[in-house]
């Protein structure tokens, strides 16, 4: 099993128990999310860094899983058939991800945030959130079969709002700006976010 995108190791974990005869893979474009997830998975699975759109496995895998991450991926048309190419004949894709519409109320608060305070900003986005049509043709094109797409709207109340839209949604942002510019527009939209996150996730299951 391969886990694209794992963060600090917590889904691959739980995939390593559901296959204890099993290999697990795992990879995540940030050292620092890989440095955490090796220390999570010790010798439970094989964890690199690596972007995902440079995928080239050794040998296929018999599933691929992804959560709450691939809308991070400037391009969709590359994507799908790298994930194709690491599975097996017959193997299976299951992936959650930010969907069409996700966040659409704090994206307009980061773009009027911008407009007052980092022009450079204005008409950015680090995210695709595609929708299930132009996922479904993708994952065709991919080489995929008994694909099924889907949005399913999950409204999000975190325990600490602040600190949630500084380290789950703004470091793409924040990292364009100069130092001394970061904390006065993250505080700006923090001011105006209001709970709870339209959150509407993309959920993807195919075969390939």
């Amino acid at each position: 099993m391969l886990d694209v995108g794992c963060g600090t190791g917590r889904v691959t974990e739980a995939l390593a128990a559901l296959v204890p005869r099993g290999r697990v893979l795992a990879f995540d474009a940030s050292p620092e999310m890989v440095e955490l997830a090796r220390a999570r998975l010790g010798d439970r699975a094989e964890v690199w860094c690596q972007d995902v759109l440079e995928l080239d496995l050794d040998d296929a895998v018999d599933a691929v899983v992804s959560t709450a991450v691939l809308h991070w991926v400037s391009d969709h048309d590359r994507l799908w058939p790298r994930l194709a190419q690491a599975l097996r004949r017959g193997g299976r894709l299951e992936v959650q991800c930010g969907g069409r519409g996700n966040c659409d109320r704090v994206r307009e608060v980061i773009e009027a945030v911008a407009r007052e305070r980092a022009p450079e900003l204005v008409g950015w986005s680090p995210w695709v959130f595609a929708g299930p049509e132009e996922t479904e043709a993708r994952l065709l094109a991919a080489g995929f079969g008994e694909i099924r797409c889907w949005l399913a709207e999950r409204p999000t109340c975190p325990d600490d709002v602040a600190a949630f839209v500084r380290t789950s949604i703004l470091p793409a942002h924040l990292a364009r700006l100069a130092p001394e510019r970061r904390e006065p527009f993250a505080a700006a939209v923090v001011a105006r976010v209001t709970p709870p996150l339209d959150y509407v996730r993309l959920n993807v299951s195919a075969t390939r």
